[in-house]
């Protein structure tokens, strides 16, 4: 059970990965189509376009699959990043189950396709489990996503806590690195 409710985590761990290299793709396509409408620069001077209230929808033969919606993007051509604030994206399985990933800020290293969520990070299933942590960073050369921050891990019959934790995504590996406390919740689903 302790392995099923791991493995459950990893998923959903790699899917919200999974959720930002496509949401950095589209808006890439996005931006060079010119749908978006562009803020002024005096209002985001660092900014090479800045983006207000996003909302994108990918839809695969009349089924939603994934939703972003952003306070703001801005793009940084200079250092190659696009940092999102307030990120929400909500990932939909084909087998009507959802994950939604929010953080305070996202930032997608354009070059080497990496990602950083920052601040009140949250991965949340329909399934009842959340994963919280302050930082996620995806490292897409080594196919890791990490964080040396605390990490709480909740389901309706576990919680475990930790600090510091690495996905291998192609191992399917997650390991919390010091002070793990894991609590068994009674009359929870098992």
């Amino acid at each position: 059970m302790k392995r099923l409710k791991l493995v459950i985590l990893l998923v959903m761990v790699v899917v919200g990965g999974i959720v930002l290299i496509r949401l950095w793709v589209n808006l890439k396509d996005e931006k060079s189509a010119g749908k978006k409408e562009e803020v002024p620069k005096g209002s985001r001077e660092s900014a090479d376009i800045a983006l207000e209230k996003i909302r994108l929808v990918e839809d695969k033969h009349g089924r939603k699959t994934w939703e972003l919606e952003a306070k703001a993007a801005q793009q940084n051509n200079d250092q190659n990043i696009m940092i999102l604030e307030e990120p929400k994206v909500t990932y939909y399985t084909e087998e009507g189950r959802s994950l939604i990933v929010t953080a305070k800020q996202g930032k997608v290293h354009q070059d080497s396709k990496d990602m950083e969520l920052l601040g009140d990070v949250r991965l949340t299933s329909s399934d009842g489990y959340t994963l919280k942590t302050n930082s996620l960073r995806y490292d897409h050369e080594k196919k890791k996503v990490t964080t040396p921050d605390l990490v709480e891990i909740e389901g309706d019959s576990m919680r475990l806590v930790g600090k510091g934790m690495q996905v291998d995504m192609e191992a399917q590996t997650l390991k919390i690195l010091n002070g793990v406390k894991t609590q068994w919740k009674r009359g929870g689903r098992g």
